[in-house]
């Protein structure tokens, strides 16, 4: 049996504030809908910014509004699944829109397939991540290295996962991560003897999400991008 390969797009649009990303995702998953855009990849790492899912209690915040002012991280309250995170440089964000019906998948299974990726990819690395029963993300022993939260439209997803690569671990002390009271967090150069290049994680990253979605993956500019979002409704545009 010949399994079918999609066409999908990487944008790697590197180091930027979080709330145009976050409107650009919107603006993806719609034009994702509407046959605009294939499956599209978005690499991003953020500046700080701790955000709020939908189950997420302010409380679990733990730092006054003027510490964060004063270490620049906003807070934001949107529409994924689950509680509180942060993001900041040295974290890979990646933003997969994909219209779940063309896989054959629902959330749960999607679910899996994210965490399985972020699990080859660490194993690319020699570390042995696993997940942890009622829990979503990725996990080295009891310390968090991946969180998930993902938001379906329409049949199209939005938001994602967060690896941390190289962060500046002292912020995830400034709130309970993912809600979890018990909960410590890793990232990979402090597994490991030095910080693997952020490139790098970013293609085996992306090569496992290829390989377990069946993505024939073609890189785009940003440019690129706003030139078939600002075309007209119904009209397909590929980047050149």
């Amino acid at each position: 049996m010949t399994l079918t390969v999609h066409r999908a797009y990487l944008l790697d649009v590197g180091l930027q504030p979080y709330d145009p990303i976050h409107a650009l995702q919107r603006r993806l998953a719609e034009a994702r809908h509407t046959g605009q855009i294939p499956d599209t990849l978005l690499f991003v790492e953020h500046e700080p910014v701790i955000t709020l899912g939908r189950r997420a209690q302010e409380e679990h915040i733990l730092v006054p509004p003027e510490v964060l002012a004063r270490e620049g991280i906003i807070v934001r309250r949107i529409e994924r699944g689950g509680d509180v995170t942060y993001h900041g440089p040295g974290q890979l964000v990646a933003y997969p829109i994909v219209h779940l019906a063309s896989h054959h998948l629902g959330i749960s299974d999607y679910m899996h397939l994210l965490e399985e990726a972020i699990l080859n990819t660490l194993a690319d690395y020699g570390l042995a991540a696993h997940r942890r029963e009622g829990y979503i993300g990725v996990w080295l022993g009891l310390k968090k290295i991946a969180s998930l939260g993902v938001r379906v439209a329409r049949g199209v997803t939005y938001h994602g996962l967060a690896l941390n690569v190289s962060p500046n671990m002292r912020h995830w002390g400034y709130i309970i991560p993912c809600g979890i009271a018990d909960a410590t967090v890793t990232s990979m150069a402090h597994e490991l003897a030095s910080p693997p290049p952020m490139a790098e994680v970013k293609g085996r990253l992306a090569h496992h999400l290829a390989a377990l979605l069946r993505w024939n993956i073609e890189p785009v500019t940003q440019a690129a991008i706003e030139k078939v979002l600002e075309a007209p409704a119904g009209e397909t545009n590929p980047p050149d």
